[in-house]
């Protein structure tokens, strides 16, 4: 029986790779294009996780910053609130919703890009975040669930939303990184070109 639920977890992922493969192509495809303008431009990238997302934030710079599948230089990206004590300090501050906030206002600049990754659908922080990078003349890549497209009318024409249709955080969580690792690729593939076989 455990085995069995164990096989279904597996199942279940596999078919929500396979129904929603087609839909986030497009998407994901011009979020990399926006991470290469920002890099090839002299930006960085600004990249923030709301709740148990922050670990895929982070998972992401060191992708990034280090390297993905293949050695290359370190690509210019900061993970936001990653460090305990400031994330403390400004929680005790300002609150937790403005936390993102306040380190873009911080750290932004024209021409960077803010990645936002969001499961739970933290409104109130996703909306003051976005708010401070367009203010910093930055462009926004939204990667949220299923209650995420209510933010769309935050989103301006550089941004781009790629939203997981699912309902359980888990397995939002699991394509969310998948789609975190398609960025990295896509990004190596246009700034290094296709990697030989080994």
């Amino acid at each position: 029986m455990l085995e069995q639920r164990i096989q279904q977890q597996f199942f279940d992922s596999a078919d929500l790779q396979y129904q929603i493969a087609e839909g986030l192509a497009r998407p994901i495809a011009d979020a990399a294009q926006a991470l290469v303008g920002c890099l090839t431009g002299g930006g960085k990238l600004l990249v923030g996780g709301v709740g148990s997302a922050a670990a895929l934030a982070q998972h992401f710079c060191a992708s990034f910053a280090g390297r993905f599948e293949r050695e290359r230089p370190g690509l210019a990206a900061v993970a936001l609130a990653a460090d305990a004590v400031l994330l403390g300090t400004l929680a005790a501050r300002e609150g937790f919703e403005h936390v993102h906030a306040k380190q873009i206002a911080a750290l932004g600049q024209s021409g960077d890009v803010l990645l936002l990754v969001d499961t739970l659908g933290q409104e109130a922080s996703l909306r003051l975040a976005i708010e401070a990078a367009h203010a910093r003349d930055m462009s926004v890549l939204l990667l949220g669930g299923r209650g995420t497209p209510a933010m769309h009318d935050l989103l301006g024409e550089t941004d781009v939303l790629v939203a997981v249709p699912h309902d359980r955080q888990a397995r939002v969580m699991e394509l969310q990184l998948l789609v975190l690792h398609c960025l990295c690729d896509a990004v190596d593939l246009q700034l290094m070109g296709e990697q030989d076989p080994v």
